[in-house]
C-alpha cells in the first residue's frame, strides 16, 4: 500500500446561487486535481446561476505524484480499499453537512465528477448505505469494483444519469462506460450517454448535452 497523507476533513470551495437555490451541483475532479479544478465547469454547467455549486477536494497526498487524490488506485476503476473507503466515509460527511447547511436535501442535489473523482460520484450516487439524489453526471468515469462497496440499484430505479465518455481515452477505458451504461439500464435507471472521440479530457462538445440533462434533472 502507498505511504500516504491524509486530512481530517475535506478542503472545498462554494459557489452560490444568484437568489434561491433550486438544487445543490456536488463536482468532484479527477486524479491530481484540487477543488479549483472544477469550478469553470460548474459555471459552464449552470450558466444562470440557479444551483449552489460545490467542488471537494480529494484528501489523499501521494508520494511522486502531483495535487490531491481520492484514492489509491493499480488499475483503472479499481481503488485499492483502505484508501476508497477512508475517502468514502470523508465524502459521505461532507454531503450530509451540505445538506444541513444550504437546506437543500439529497433528492434535488446531482453529484458529478471528472475520472476518479467521477468514480466517487457514482460510488456516493449509487452507494447501498447513501440516499438517492437526483442524478449522476459522470466524465470519463467508472463506476467502481472495490471490496467492501455495492451499489443499490434497485432503489435507484429511473434516476437520471449522464455518462460521456471518450473513444481515445487511454487512462479509462471507453469499455467502461459501456459497461456502466449497460448496468445501470439494465437496472432501470435513465441513461443519457455521450461518446465522442476525445482522449481523457473534457470535451467541448459535451457540455451542451451536459447543460441541457443538468437543466431537466434538477
Amino acid at each position: 500500500m502507498a505511504d500516504l497523507t491524509g486530512k481530517v476533513e475535506l478542503t472545498y470551495r462554494e459557489r452560490p446561487a444568484h437568489e434561491h437555490a433550486d438544487g445543490l451541483l456536488i463536482l468532484h475532479h479527477g486524479r491530481g486535481g484540487d477543488c479549483l479544478d472544477l469550478q469553470e465547469l460548474g459555471d459552464i454547467l449552470d450558466r444562470t446561476r440557479r444551483l449552489h455549486v460545490v467542488t471537494p477536494e480529494g484528501p489523499l497526498k501521494l508520494p511522486g505524484v502531483r495535487g490531491h487524490h481520492w484514492f489509491a488506485t493499480d488499475l483503472a476503476g479499481q481503488p485499492e480499499h483502505e484508501t476508497f473507503e477512508s475517502t468514502y466515509e470523508l465524502l459521505g460527511r461532507l454531503h450530509e453537512h451540505l445538506w444541513e447547511a444550504t437546506g437543500i436535501p439529497p433528492e434535488r442535489t446531482v453529484i458529478g465528477g471528472f475520472s476518479t473523482g467521477g468514480v466517487m460520484a457514482y460510488a456516493l450516487g449509487l452507494g447501498a448505505d447513501r440516499p438517492r439524489p437526483a442524478g449522476i453526471i459522470a466524465f470519463s468515469a467508472a463506476i467502481p469494483t472495490v471490496e467492501g462497496w455495492e451499489p443499490d440499484l434497485e432503489s435507484r430505479h429511473g434516476m437520471p444519469v449522464f455518462i460521456v465518455h471518450g473513444r481515445g481515452d487511454k487512462v479509462l477505458s471507453i469499455n467502461l462506460a459501456h459497461c456502466a451504461r449497460t448496468e445501470l439500464e439494465e437496472a432501470g435507471l435513465d441513461v443519457t450517454y455521450v461518446e465522442n472521440a476525445a482522449g481523457h479530457q473534457i470535451d467541448q462538445r459535451s457540455l451542451g448535452p451536459a447543460i441541457g440533462w443538468l437543466a431537466g434533472t434538477v
